[in-house]
Formats: C-alpha cells, sequence, structure tokens
C-alpha cells in the first residue's frame, strides 16, 4: 500500500468555515461531485454538491456523529500526481488535505461516533490551512 499521510482527529468542535472539494467524493461506490461543506463548532450546517447532492445530504443525516468531521489529514506522498478514484491512494496524494466526515480513530485521541467514516480529498494548491490561529500550510506545502 503506497505510503504517504500523517492524520489526527481534530478537537471535535473547533471547525470553522468553508471548504470546497475539487475531486469527487465517493462513498460506497457512489460518486459526488462538487461537495461544499460548510461548518461552525465543528458540525456542517450547510452541504451542498453539484453531482448527487440528495445522496451526500442523506449520507452526512446517517447520525448525529456524521455532520462532524473525523478525521484531518496531510496527503503527502508526491509520487501520487493524479487522481485515480481510488481512496487508499488518493487521500495520500502530495499537495493535498482529506477530511473524513464521521467516526474518528479512537488511537488518535477523537471520540466522535458515527456509522459513517467518509473520506473527501481536497487540492490545496491554492489554499491554506491555519492552527491556532497561525498558518501553517499553504499551496501544497508545510511552511512552518
Amino acid at each position: 500500500m503506497p505510503d504517504g499521510e500523517v492524520y489526527t482527529a481534530p478537537i471535535e468542535d473547533s471547525i470553522n468555515g468553508y471548504i470546497k472539494f475539487l475531486y469527487p467524493a465517493i462513498y460506497r461506490g457512489k460518486e459526488v461531485s462538487g461537495v461544499e461543506l460548510w461548518f461552525e463548532k465543528g458540525r456542517v450546517v450547510k452541504a451542498k454538491a453539484e453531482k448527487n447532492e440528495e445522496y451526500l445530504l442523506s449520507v452526512l443525516d446517517t447520525d448525529y456523529g456524521a455532520r462532524s468531521v473525523g478525521e484531518f489529514a496531510f496527503g503527502t506522498n508526491n509520487g501520487i500526481n493524479y487522481f485515480t478514484k481510488d481512496i487508499l491512494f488518493d487521500e495520500k496524494m502530495g499537495g493535498t488535505i482529506h477530511i473524513a466526515m464521521g467516526a474518528s480513530y479512537p488511537e488518535t485521541g477523537g471520540v466522535n461516533d458515527s456509522a459513517i467514516h467518509w473520506d473527501m480529498i481536497c487540492n490545496m494548491k491554492e489554499g491554506t490551512v491555519t492552527a491556532n490561529g497561525q498558518l501553517i500550510y499553504q499551496k501544497g506545502t508545510f511552511i512552518i
């Protein structure tokens, strides 16, 4: 299996903001394109998609934990340089981040419980990530 991922569980109520996924989000064989999510205090408060929006919303309504982020990760393998629709490769692609809606990995300190764990990948060549108010990742590269 390819390597190249740094992942953790976020503090469940700490995520605020907006993200748009340019790569399709695939869950249980169904593709959802153009996913946009708005977060307040760690929960998705608004979601839309260009394709299969009803499916996106139904999965996010699976249970209470499905609207919370269970995993936040950086893809660090620059040898994977195109989207394959195979999550075990795609989530490790250099210059990307991914979040998983739903269940956390307990070994990362996460406590979110859900029947789902849906990885969604975002190309970060033009994006930024801040932590505790400090810029740590810009245009697909760590800057700290």
